[in-house]
């Protein structure tokens, strides 16, 4: 546990390669086990920092720990998460929107949450250049979303 706080901690370093490595550390162990989630509270007040690199890397765990979800954290703040769909940075709303079809895998209950805010999305407030690419990334999530209807 010592170790995964120091990763934990590491998830803020200014070394952004040093936090990097941290976030992939903490993702891998998510998909292997419920070690992490003790720490999903850290990750959802990564939502409100203004550093984008932190916010994603928030975004990312939470979505990595959905499967250890036993206490509905995810739940209480999906509206707070779903927010980042059109986060100021393009390519956090593009982790994000990444990141859904984890959520909707591990929490069905969420799905249609996760949908109606995909299908409201502005992307019009970023560069044309970075409206396609959102756009396409909204579109394969909900693809994969549909999927998981079907599967279930």
């Amino acid at each position: 546990m010592d170790n995964l706080q120091n990763l934990v901690d590491g998830l803020i370093n200014f070394d952004d390669k040093k936090a990097y490595q941290c976030l992939k550390h903490l993702e891998r162990e998510s998909c292997q086990s419920n070690a992490v989630y003790p720490f999903f509270d850290v990750f959802a007040g990564m939502l409100n920092s203004e550093n984008s690199y932190i916010r994603t890397r928030g975004i990312v765990l939470i979505a990595a720990n959905a499967q250890w979800d036993t206490d509905y954290k995810i739940d209480e703040i999906i509206d707070k998460y779903l927010i980042h769909i059109t986060d100021d940075k393009p390519i956090t709303a593009r982790q994000c929107i990444k990141a859904l079809p984890l959520i909707a895998k591990y929490k069905p209950v969420l799905r249609q949450d996760i949908v109606n805010a995909l299908h409201r999305a502005n992307v019009s407030r970023y560069k044309e250049s970075m409206q396609s690419l959102v756009s396409k990334d909204i579109q394969k999530c909900l693809s994969e979303i549909q999927k998981l209807r079907l599967d279930y």
